[in-house]
């Protein structure tokens, strides 16, 4: 894929699917920015992202399954609620034949947020 080609903002990146799967990700996309409403949309890594601060999350779809991406401390904080998904380090696949766990999506961006939260007066002490 040419660069000209990835998406600049996350309307782009949805518009390139299937309505169905566009739908799907409209409602991850308004649960995040229902959980962090103060929280930037880029296009980070050619998937859409929300940023306060830093990186909160991100999200991508595939074939079978949405990637979710709340780094390591988001999937080992929420491990047990999402046991019954395929996940990694860093990320949980939400199967697309299934409902989106949309309030789980929902608590794990605030973890996030709060997190990034607390990690910016320590950035800016740094710099001093």
């Amino acid at each position: 894929m040419k660069s000209a080609q990835y998406p600049k903002n996350i309307d782009e990146y949805i518009a390139h699917f299937p309505p169905d799967v566009q739908e799907i990700l409209e409602q991850i996309r308004a649960a995040i920015k229902e959980a962090a409403p103060e929280a930037e949309e880029a296009i980070k890594y050619r998937i859409p992202t929300f940023v306060l601060k830093e990186n909160i999350v991100h999200f991508a779809a595939f074939k079978n399954h949405v990637g979710f991406y709340p780094t390591p401390s988001g999937i080992e904080e929420f491990k047990d609620e999402l046991s019954s998904y395929e996940r990694a380090k860093g990320s949980v696949r939400f199967p697309v034949d299934k409902p989106m766990p949309l309030k789980l999506i929902k608590k794990i961006v605030m973890f996030r947020v709060k997190e990034a939260e607390a990690k910016a007066p320590a950035k800016k002490r740094k710099k001093s």
